[in-house]
């Protein structure tokens, strides 16, 4: 118990706050103290019986199985890359990161019908790993191996194939193109005016560290080769997505 303790201590606190929401909100419908359907996105609801909760516990939803065990992992994995990556020492423009993809999400999903947003809110994430770790080489299914680039994009063809539908997918990664767009691509490769920019009242909530970089919107950096997830003993552990640089060993 004690290494599970450590384990979760070491979760960024951004991370970790995410990531036991998504465990305590099943985890509530599972022992039925409240029935699931309440935690689901009913636009009309918001909106007529004024249940502003929804759009928040959809996003921390989700039916147990293993394709919940999946979005725990990316979850895990990538927003703690994110967050201890280019992120690092700035807590307040990966919050603003979060709300900005969250909201988009939000109000795709009243258009579209779209009743849990876990999946979405997750590949916004690393769809945004993705393309500032575009070089990076990810291991998916069967050894198959990849440009981090290309990881989202097949993440919704391969849940396509297996499970016929990949809506959850593609709003995740519209939205995390979105971001990536008006916070990296557009103002530094093509010099436009930067459109988004972190609320003073986020860094009075969550400053910057020392140690982090300063600054948001400079041009991706590469990174040297992550470690395997969970350290050297993670034996049993898929390593989906598990990246590392062209011409490491």
């Amino acid at each position: 118990m004690s290494d599970i303790g450590d384990w979760f201590r070491s979760i960024p606190i951004i991370t970790r706050s995410w990531f036991s929401a998504s465990v305590a909100l099943p985890l509530i419908g599972i022992l039925g103290l409240v029935d699931f359907r309440n935690f689901l996105l009913f636009p009309e609801l918001v909106f007529s019986k004024f249940q502003i909760w929804r759009p928040v516990t959809a996003t921390f939803f989700f039916p147990t199985g293993f394709q919940y065990l999946i979005n725990l992992y990316f979850l895990y994995h990538y927003s703690t890359r994110l967050e201890t990556g280019r992120f690092d020492g700035r807590p307040a423009d990966y919050v603003f990161m979060l709300l900005f993809n969250w909201i988009c999400i939000v109000i795709s999903a009243m258009l579209i019908n779209m009743r849990l947003l876990m999946i979405p809110m997750i590949m916004s994430v690393l769809y945004v790993w993705a393309q500032l770790n575009k070089d990076t080489i990810v291991t998916f299914w069967f050894g198959t191996q990849f440009k981090a680039h290309y990881l989202p994009w097949v993440i919704l063809g391969f849940n396509f194939v297996i499970g016929g539908s990949f809506l959850n997918e593609l709003t995740g990664n519209l939205v995390g193109h979105l971001y990536y767009f008006l916070m990296f691509k557009y103002p530094i490769d093509f010099g436009g005016q930067s459109f988004l920019s972190t609320p003073d009242i986020l860094y009075h909530y969550f400053p910057n560290r020392r140690g982090g970089v300063a600054g948001i919107g400079v041009p991706p950096t590469r990174r040297p080769a992550a470690q395997q997830f969970g350290g050297g003993g993670s034996g049993g552990r898929h390593n989906w997505g598990q990246g590392y640089h062209l011409g490491t060993e």
